[in-house]
C-alpha cells in the first residue's frame, strides 16, 4: 500500500510541471497566406510564358496581333500579380500589376508621351459597397471584350484582333448596381481610352448591363460614349490627330453559354465609330465566336473564329479612302491541365486579310496570310 501511494506521488510529481511545459509551449508560426487571409487581403498572379513562331515578320512590319510581336523566340509575355482587399460591406481597393513584353502595349498615355516600360500599374482604385450597390474609383479594366489582360482568364494563347480593337483601361468613376441575382447596372464616367490623364476636357460616359436570364447563359451589353481628339489605333499605328473634339462611340455584345458540363460556346459583336473634321464618320465593326471542349478533366479544346471588317481604314490605317480591309482570323489552341495551378497550351493561328497584301516576311515579300505557332505556360498563384 506504502509502496502503491509512493508509486502515485511520484507521477503526480513529474506530471505537474509536464503539464505547464505543455501549456507554456508557443504555437506554431502563422504562414503568411493565413495572415492575410485573416486580414481580408487576398493576393493571387500568374506568370505567362512561351515560344511563337511566325511565317512574317511580326516584330517590325504589319500585324493584326496584339502582343504576339516576336518571331522564333522564347519571352516573358506577363507577370501579373493583384492585390485586393474587397469586403461586401464598406471600404476597400484592389492594385494589380503587369510586368513583362505585354506590358508596353497596355500601358496608359497619350500620344506625346515618352516610349512605356516593361512595368505597367494595370489596375489602382478605392471602393466603396453597400447593400446593392459597388463603387470603384480610379484606374480600372474596360467592362467591353470577351477576352481581358489577365492571361488565365482567356482559353487561347494568343489575343483575338477584337481585343486590341476596344480600350484596355479607363480611369474615372464606376458604379455597379446589382439589382438582383440575374441583372446588374453599370455607369460610369472616364477619361475615356487608355488615358490616366485626359488628353481634352471632355469626358467619356460608359453604360452597361449584365443579365443572367439562366444558369447556363451570360450576356453584357456595354456602350462607350465620349469625344476624343485622335482616333482609336491599334498599338502598331500612331494614333491620327483630328485636330479637335469629335464624338467616339464603341457598342459591344458578348454572350456566353453552357452547352454541358464538357461544352461552352460563346460571341461578340463590335461596333466602333469615330466623327472626323469635315462631318465623316468613320467605323469598324467586327464579330467573333467561340467553342471550347473539355474531353476529360486534364485535357481541353479550344476553336476561335473572328472578322473584323476595317472599312473605313480607322483602326489599322490600312485602306483609308478606298474601302479599307476585312481582317479575319482562325485560331485552334490544345491546352493540357497538369495541376490546378498550372497549364500548358500550343496553338496553330492563321490571319488573312481580304484585299491587300499588308504582311512582310523578313525578305521583303508581301502576302495576305499570316501563320503562328504558339506554346505556352501559364503558372497561377
Amino acid at each position: 500500500m506504502k509502496k502503491l501511494f509512493l508509486a502515485s506521488a511520484v507521477s503526480a510529481l513529474f506530471a505537474v510541471p509536464t503539464t505547464a511545459l505543455a501549456q507554456a509551449k508557443p504555437g506554431a508560426v502563422p504562414t503568411l497566406d493565413k495572415v492575410l487571409e485573416a486580414s481580408g487581403i487576398s493576393v493571387t498572379g500568374y506568370i505567362d510564358t512561351g515560344y511563337t513562331h511566325a511565317d512574317r515578320n511580326v516584330e517590325t512590319g504589319f500585324s493584326t496581333r496584339v502582343f504576339d510581336s516576336q518571331n522564333n523566340s522564347f519571352v516573358l509575355h506577363q507577370l501579373g500579380v493583384s492585390i485586393s482587399k474587397q469586403p461586401k460591406e464598406g471600404f476597400g481597393g484592389l492594385v494589380n500589376f503587369t510586368t513583362g513584353k505585354d506590358a508596353p502595349v497596355i500601358t496608359s498615355g497619350n500620344p506625346n508621351d515618352p516610349p512605356a516600360s516593361q512595368f505597367d500599374l494595370t489596375q489602382a482604385y478605392a471602393q466603396y459597397a453597400r447593400g446593392k450597390l459597388t463603387l470603384i474609383a480610379g484606374k480600372f479594366v474596360t467592362l467591353q471584350g470577351t477576352e481581358v489582360i489577365w492571361s488565365p482568364s482567356n482559353l487561347n494563347a494568343s489575343r483575338s484582333i477584337l481585343f486590341g480593337a476596344i480600350p484596355f483601361t479607363h480611369t474615372g468613376v464606376r458604379g455597379a448596381w446589382a439589382l438582383n441575382d440575374q441583372v446588374t447596372f453599370y455607369a460610369g464616367l472616364n477619361n475615356g481610352w487608355d488615358q490616366l490623364t485626359d488628353s481634352n476636357r471632355p469626358k467619356t460616359a460608359e453604360l452597361g448591363v449584365s443579365l443572367n436570364p439562366i444558369k447556363p447563359l451570360s450576356i453584357t451589353v456595354t456602350d462607350y460614349m465620349g469625344k476624343e481628339s485622335s482616333t482609336p489605333t491599334a498599338p502598331t499605328v500612331a494614333s491620327l490627330a483630328l485636330g479637335g473634339d469629335f464624338k467616339r462611340n464603341s457598342l459591344n455584345a458578348v454572350a456566353s453559354y453552357s452547352i454541358s458540363d464538357p461544352l461552352s460556346v460563346g460571341a461578340e459583336y463590335l461596333t466602333v465609330s469615330q466623327e472626323i473634321p469635315g462631318g465623316a464618320k468613320p467605323k469598324y465593326n467586327g464579330f467573333a465566336l467561340y467553342g471550347s471542349y473539355m474531353f476529360t478533366p486534364k485535357y481541353r479544346g479550344v476553336l476561335r473564329y473572328e472578322s473584323l471588317n476595317d472599312k473605313d481604314g480607322m483602326h489599322f490605317g490600312i485602306g483609308i479612302g478606298t474601302g479599307g480591309e476585312k481582317y479575319k482570323e482562325v485560331t485552334v489552341t490544345g491546352s493540357y491541365l497538369a495541376a490546378d495551378n498550372f497549364e500548358m497550351r500550343a496553338e496553330v493561328r492563321r490571319d488573312t486579310a481580304s484585299n491587300t497584301s499588308v504582311f512582310t516576311d523578313f525578305a521583303g515579300v508581301r502576302s495576305k496570310s499570316l501563320m503562328t505557332l504558339a506554346l505556352q505556360g501559364l503558372y497561377k498563384f
